[in-house]
């Protein structure tokens, strides 16, 4: 694809975040050499630390992350975008994680990837005929709430359909996706991405420069990573397969020069309980380690840095299943917090998760995300909630459309059965974040 130079965008001055950068780098830079080298093909890199420190009883509201993922299906117009940044304010959330990147298309002007067909634009290439993300800038800034941009990181497309435009990546790239052991490229399936092969260096630099050009170019307080991870499971990796990605010659060539191995040979030392990870597991996750790492280097580059935060597993042995070692970014500093997706309503659960984080007032920051209860017990949303601000001082809040109606037809209903369900909540929860 032709990449067109980076249009300046109007910056101006950004309210203060109740998210504070990490203040040295020094983890990074020790790390720096080693990441480094993964970025350009090398060896992984390693990861970020938090630091919000825990809410106690004096600490003024502005203390406190209160924060709401809004996902892309959430608007269509700029009137929808205006509408949802004043919801959000006037629900009491200082903090407005707007998704902009769903899978290699934008919600934003974007000399890297085609306008998402989401939008429906009419106009050029598929212009909407305003930039979503600028004029959810200006209105955040504004209203003095913090705006990050969120980008769904790994996914090329969704969906059984392929998509039309020739430039986006899934068609520009075949080479980039992933291709399994049997010569087979990852097949487009129902409800769920097909994904880029962060093990491949071309692959981590082409993501590295959609970010850094979105950090550059709007004022954003933040970017935050999703799907910073292989969305290997099913239906992305069929079940009760032998199916293995990525194993494309070009991945195996790089594994065998950084291990001297192939995937199929087997580890040494033995197996079961405590055994070491296989060694091909454990590289595709310094690879991925290796991107945040370069997007990190990067935006630290620039003359204002974002803040690097990144949506990971609750648990996060379970994210190592698909490669993410956040444990790694936390403790290495690659990021500057970390928002686990605590969704059950379970409450002793819930509580016990916490113990995976431990707060840490010189590292990255852990935002606790939450989920709103669909069965109408609000008071539990409102305990889940008030223990995550206890605990780690703040939380992320799943998501706006479970309290607002919008466009979202996609994956939400718009019916009145749904709107009023939606009305009862924002009743009950509203005045309760309005005073944390």
């Amino acid at each position: 694809m032709t990449v067109a130079p980076p249009r300046a965008v109007p910056h101006g001055r950004r309210p203060p975040s109740p998210l504070a950068p990490l203040a040295p780098l020094a983890p990074l830079a020790m790390a720096l050499p080693l990441l480094l080298a993964l970025a350009c093909g090398g060896e992984p890199m390693a990861e970020a630390s938090s630091g919000v420190p825990a809410a106690s009883p004096d600490a003024p509201a502005s203390s406190v992350v209160k924060a709401i993922w809004v996902t892309r299906f959430d608007y269509k117009t700029r009137a929808d975008v205006e509408q949802l940044v004043a919801n959000c304010v006037d629900a009491g959330f200082n903090t407005i994680v707007f998704q902009v990147r769903g899978n290699a298309t934008a919600f934003y002007d974007s000399p890297f990837e085609p306008w998402a067909i989401e939008l429906e634009g009419q106009g050029p290439g598929g212009a909407p005929g305003f930039d979503p993300l600028a004029v959810a800038v200006a209105a955040a800034r504004d209203a003095g709430a913090s705006l990050h941009a969120w980008v769904n990181l790994m996914p090329a497309w969704w969906g059984t359909e392929a998509p039309a435009d020739p430039e986006q990546v899934v068609n520009a790239h075949p080479e980039w996706l992933w291709w399994d052991q049997h010569g087979e490229r990852q097949a487009l399936c129902e409800d769920f991405y097909i994904s880029l092969n962060p093990c491949l260096p071309v692959v981590r630099r082409y993501l590295t420069d959609v970010v850094v050009d979105l950090a550059q170019r709007y004022e954003v307080e933040g970017i935050h990573l999703d799907y910073a991870r292989f969305p290997n499971e099913p239906p992305a990796t069929p079940a009760g397969t032998d199916i293995d990605y990525p194993r494309d010659p070009r991945t195996l060539e790089l594994y065998r020069r950084d291990t001297g191995l192939h995937p199929d040979d087997a580890p040494e030392g033995p197996a079961g309980a405590g055994a070491a990870r296989h060694p091909w597991d454990a590289w595709r996750t310094e690879q991925v380690t290796a991107l945040i790492a370069s997007i990190r280097q990067e935006l630290a580059t620039l003359e204002s840095p974002p803040l690097l935060t990144s949506a990971v597993t609750s648990v996060p042995e379970r994210g190592i299943e698909h490669f993410q070692d956040a444990r790694g970014w936390v403790e290495s500093g690659l990021v500057d917090a970390v928002f686990p997706m605590n969704y059950t309503q379970d409450e002793a659960l819930f509580q016990e998760r916490f113990l995976h984080w431990p707060v840490d007032p010189d590292g990255p920051s852990v935002v606790m995300g939450v989920r709103a209860s669909l069965t109408g017990d609000h008071a539990k949303t409102q305990r889940l909630i008030q223990a995550a601000v206890d605990s780690h001082g703040g939380f992320c809040l799943f998501a706006y459309s479970n309290l607002f109606d919008s466009t979202n037809e996609a994956i939400d209903n718009q019916d009145e059965a749904t709107r009023a369900a939606r009305a009862e909540r924002r009743a009950a929860l509203l005045p309760f974040l309005r005073e944390l």
